[in-house]
């Protein structure tokens, strides 16, 4: 199974010509049959499909153990000469369950024996039963990427050092302000109800406008908090990686939805912040732990060892990890400063030959270590004490 934290390719750009067999036309025409296809049901039946959508594509993004959606009574299929008719399901196959006691016992994971189920009825001698299937499995993937997801600004990113996904703003994707605040420029905040106040408007700040989404923008360009609390830009950080979630879900559902506009859109512009304020994050607690240090060492609370679990964020897992590393064994050792700079500069050698890291993570970590070697590289002698940070 490919990958799906992997970033997908831009199909939007650059797309080949129609008679050139890639693997991009072929997605591109297999989303578009789909399209024809639920586009010649009739109302009804489209209207059916998109509740079992809304209802599937919950449980592949929250991963009940049991969930049950239903095939229509009817669907228009192509026939052998070339035009489409309506075939019936038979009703014995109409209702559908996934998540039955043997799935529950080999622990199977909700989505995959949603795509299990799927793909059994795709192979049915039924045509009817067939065509439905495939039209659940549209419905469900194309709500995912186009009602599940909000849609964000026009951005666009910049890769630094040839980064494999571009994360900062280029310098002109600020658009001018406007004296009209837009959906986009602001969030919707509830008025008090005992102040009788309604809905109020809450402009973003610049640094925010430059994002895809800017309600989950939590750092500037120099790493300054613009939300109340750490704990804040931690929730920010989870919403995006969610949102990349359900992306990546509506492809493995079907994959012939990289070929969707709407997914190339929401995808870079997402990816790319979500990376971009990932690294902020992590080196914004890295100055945090820079601070503790100081502050324990004033206090002469560093004289029994100090190990190190410093936050980096993982371009191919999409998610905060920590890289533990000794300072100063267990002992009582006096502290100096020096001695961090010294085990920054040696674990920043490691990190540079791990290739477990892509080039861009080593990069990020890298500049993190070095953080900590230049804030303790001068000798202080305030700095003197022990314990664990």
């Amino acid at each position: 199974m490919p990958d799906e934290n992997r970033p997908q390719p831009n199909l939007a750009a650059n797309t080949p010509p129609q008679d050139v067999a890639s693997p991009a036309s072929h997605l591109k025409k297999e989303l578009e049959e789909m399209e024809a296809l639920f586009g010649a049901q009739p109302r009804m039946v489209q209207h059916f499909l998109q509740a079992q959508a809304n209802q599937l594509a919950q449980a592949a993004v929250d991963k009940p153990p049991q969930a049950r959606f239903s095939l229509p009574d009817q669907v228009v299929i192509a026939s052998s000469k070339g035009d489409r008719k309506s075939a019936p399901i038979p009703p014995g196959q109409r209702e559908q369950l996934v998540g039955g006691l043997m799935d529950r016992l080999t622990r199977i994971d909700t989505r995959l024996a949603i795509r299990q189920r799927l793909t059994e009825l795709e192979q049915s001698t039924s045509e009817a039963v067939a065509a439905g299937a495939q039209l659940i499995r549209h419905a469900t993937a194309r709500h995912m990427v186009h009602s599940m997801l909000p849609s964000g600004r026009s951005v666009e990113y910049e890769a630094p050092g040839g980064d494999s996904i571009p994360s900062i703003p280029a310098a002109d994707s600020l658009e001018p302000v406007s004296a009209i605040t837009q959906a986009s420029d602001a969030i919707v905040e509830e008025g008090q109800a005992d102040s009788g106040r309604g809905e109020l408007q809450v402009p973003f700040v610049p640094a925010a406008l430059r994002f895809y989404l800017p309600q989950w923008v939590a750092f500037d360009e120099q790493d300054r908090l613009l939300v109340g609390s750490i704990a804040e830009a931690e929730a920010h950080v989870a919403s995006m990686q969610r949102y990349v979630a359900v992306l990546h879900a509506a492809v493995g559902l079907a994959p012939y939805m990289v070929a969707d506009d709407d997914y190339q859109a929401k995808r870079y512009g997402m990816l790319g912040q979500l990376v971009n304020q990932g690294r902020a994050l992590a080196r914004y607690e890295t100055r945090e732990i820079i601070r503790t240090i100081k502050r324990r060492a004033e206090a002469n609370d560093l004289n029994r060892g100090l190990s190190l679990s410093l936050p980096y964020f993982d371009d191919q897992g999409l998610e905060m990890r920590a890289r533990d590393f000794e300072v100063v064994p267990t002992g009582r050792v006096m502290f100096v400063p020096a001695f961090v700079a010294r085990a920054a500069r040696e674990e920043s050698a490691k990190v540079a030959q791990d290739t477990r890291l892509d080039p861009a993570t080593r990069r990020h970590l890298v500049e993190e270590l070095e953080l900590l070697d230049q804030a303790f590289s001068v000798p202080d002698s305030r700095h003197r004490g022990g314990g664990r940070a």
